[in-house]
């Protein structure tokens, strides 16, 4: 889960501690940047203890990583964890075997419930502070041990794993030293190779893992016969070769069943109070204070509308993370990304790119930000260039907004097929990108499979937390900026009286013509999609303040106000979330409008009048596939650390989105949908 270092402040028996979580690794050798990280941290920071977390039903294949450690000569103390399940499978762990062979402590844990945890804390400060003399590491031979004795005095160093690594001949460690000492270790590297007739990175590697059998074998002892039974027979099913792919399906689509039955209460609810109460009191407040026309409009239209109207789907949006998280601390997800293996590898993809190809269901960066895992650097340029084009959250609120206006009797189905797409799209890029720039063999892909389990619920709801609240932030932040910036450039120069002259209209029409192919050639259409570069929910703000309802009353020639009912447009945005995410979903099973209801909102009317299903199911397939937002534009040059790539990125999904949208609506005209 971790990609990256995660920081955290505490204080243990009166003693303050900074606590640093690094990514999860099986080895100290960074074949992939997330491994660098880690290496790099122990290496250059020298933290006063490492904590080891180990996974106590496999801890031969755990304990490689602790003998590097240990190579490291930093104060060492071991957490046996998940030693409940070690439990189930007869093991009978004993941590101070452990720790009399690698470290200064160890302890068993169960991280699920906290077992454990202190202990584990009061020895990790113990051991920082009285900084115990680590036992030797693992022999690799008089020879090598002598080299490697030999390269550590030249560094000036205690430790041994960085004069190991250089004999082993890594190229990254050779860059970490001075020139002098990288000669020296080819020197010893050849005379220890000549002696042996072979290198010496494959006795290294051999002796690791010969230590890491003996210490587990001490370290953990069979009792008794157990079994994960459960484990076993969901897996007969869930990795079936011909069931596993639909039974993952069908699995997505009971999470978006169910995201959207038990969301629409509350969407509902948030509906009602844009509609009515928050409104009301903020017209009034503003009219108490004096407040002048220009201010109420902006609060009314800017704010109350352009936030508002991404507000209402927060529980649409928590829901769907909470489900996602749930499946993935059940271990669901590692068998989702096994059974797609062969599916991705047949289109030029790496099995695990599956991981964070499924994250940008829930936002494009994180998801980004995942690809650092995979270790040829070809795959995870494909996979980031890929990854954007997964529908986040972000573009839900667009998605339901046009399905209430123009799909209500098959809106499920209609939301559903833009995440289809989404893949579809990213399937066939892989295909032509494979095949020219990406060209290559894909690696072998192997996973541990964690058991199945219940994850406990304070660690569900803190991962849930943990995404949604960035839609909450950028919606408290970023949008409310973004949408008071959209209601100026409507209102400029001062004084317009036609949206179309504002210089926000004029950028619109300034694109439009590209568009119009595509079946939504008009202004409005255009400038909600150049605000949407920022963030694709700001698309729903954009067209709720540009359709935004003017009072009757005003003479034409007046500047536009709605000072005499500041209610209007949140009126209208409220009823249109709530068209979109309760009656919409039909399809789904989910309906809180009667059939009679035929109170449709004013944005709904006016997204039916300006466009037809066809040009609308276009703009939304443009939506899904042109430049997610500025941050993942950001992210993609971070992670790649490229200006070629980052452009390429933008470029190849704007290119993506034109045609798909341009495909659909000429397609469908030929076939006759038009109307």
């Amino acid at each position: 889960m971790t990609v990256e270092k995660r920081t955290a402040s505490l204080e243990v028996g009166g003693v303050r501690v900074e606590l640093v979580d690094l990514p999860g690794v099986y080895s100290l050798s960074p074949y992939s940047q997330d491994e660098a990280i880690a290496r790099d941290f122990l290496l250059k920071e020298r933290p006063d203890a490492v904590i080891n977390v180990l996974d106590s039903t496999n801890l031969e294949r755990n304990l490689y990583l602790s003998v590097q450690l240990a190579e490291l000569r930093i104060p060492l103390v071991f957490a046996l964890n998940m030693s409940d399940e070690a439990a189930a499978l007869g093991l009978k762990l004993r941590p101070e075997e452990l720790a009399l062979r690698l470290g200064a402590g160890a302890a068993s844990t169960v991280a699920s419930t906290g077992t454990g945890v202190k202990r584990v804390l009061e020895l990790a400060v113990k051991a920082a502070l009285e900084k115990p003399q680590a036992p030797p590491a693992p022999s690799c031979g008089p020879d090598i041990d002598a080299a490697a004795e030999k390269l550590s005095s030249a560094l000036g160093v205690e430790h041994s794993w960085l004069a190991l690594r250089l004999l082993e001949g890594d190229a990254c460690a050779a860059s970490l030293v001075p020139p002098a000492c990288a000669k020296l270790a080819q020197e010893l590297t050849a005379g220890i190779a000549l002696k042996r007739g072979h290198d010496a990175a494959d006795d290294i590697a051999h002796e690791r893992h010969r230590a890491a059998s003996e210490i587990a074998a001490f370290a953990a002892r069979k009792e008794g016969e157990g079994a994960f039974l459960l484990t076993e027979k969901l897996d007969a099913l869930a990795l079936h070769r011909f069931w596993g792919l639909p039974l993952f399906f069908t699995a997505m689509w009971l999470l978006f069943k169910l995201t959207f039955d038990l969301s629409t209460p509350f969407a509902d609810w948030l509906g009602g109070l844009f509609e009515g109460p928050l409104a009301y009191w903020t017209g009034a407040a503003m009219s108490a204070l004096g407040a002048p026309n220009w201010a109420k409009e902006l609060a009314a239209t800017g704010v109350i509308a352009g936030v508002g109207g991404v507000l209402v789907f927060v529980p649409v949006i928590f829901t769907m993370m909470f489900f996602i998280t749930l499946l993935e601390g059940s271990g669901y997800m590692a068998r989702a990304a096994f059974i797609m293996d062969r599916a991705m590898r047949a289109v030029g993809l790496h099995g695990r790119s599956f991981i964070p190809l499924l994250l940008g269901f829930g936002c494009n960066v994180p998801s980004v930000y995942a690809a650092r895992t995979l270790e040829n650097s070809r795959d995870k340029t494909l996979t980031v260039l890929l990854a954007p084009m997964m529908s986040c959250g972000a573009r839900l609120p667009v998605y339901a907004v046009f399905a209430g206006a123009l799909f209500r009797e098959n809106a499920g189905t209609i939301i559903w097929s833009m995440y289809l797409l989404g893949m579809m799209a990213a399937v066939a890029s892989a295909l032509i990108l494979r095949r020219t720039l990406f060209a290559g063999e894909t690696p072998v892909f192997v996973m541990e499979l964690p058991p199945y389990r219940l994850p406990a619920w304070r660690d569900l709801l803190l991962h849930t937390w943990e995404k949604g609240s960035h839609f909450l932030k950028r919606a408290g932040t970023y949008i409310l900026g973004i949408s008071i910036i959209v209601w100026f450039m409507l209102n400029m120069p001062w004084g317009v009286t036609e949206k179309r002259e504002s210089w926000m209209g004029r950028a619109g029409a300034a694109v439009s013509p590209v568009l119009k192919p595509l079946g939504f050639g008009n202004w409005e259409a255009a400038s909600a999609l150049l605000t949407g570069l920022a963030a694709k929910e700001i698309v729903v703000g954009t067209m709720a303040q540009l359709y935004a309802p003017q009072s009757e009353e005003e003479p034409e020639q007046q500047p536009r106000t709605i000072s005499d009912d500041l209610s209007e447009t949140a009126k209208g945005l409220a009823l249109a979330a709530r068209d979109a995410v309760s009656g919409t979903f039909g399809a789904l099973g989910t309906s809180s409008i009667s059939e009679g209801d035929e109170d449709t909102s004013s944005l709904q009317k006016t997204l039916a009048e300006k466009f037809t299903p066809l040009s609308a199911y276009a703009f939304m397939a443009f939506v899904l596939l042109y430049i997610p937002c500025f941050a993942v534009f950001a992210v993609i040059k971070d992670e790649l650390g490229s200006w070629k790539w980052t452009f390429f990125s933008a470029g190849w999904q704007l290119a993506a989105a034109w045609l798909t949208a341009f495909l659909i609506y000429r397609g469908g005209l030929l076939l006759g949908l038009e109307g």
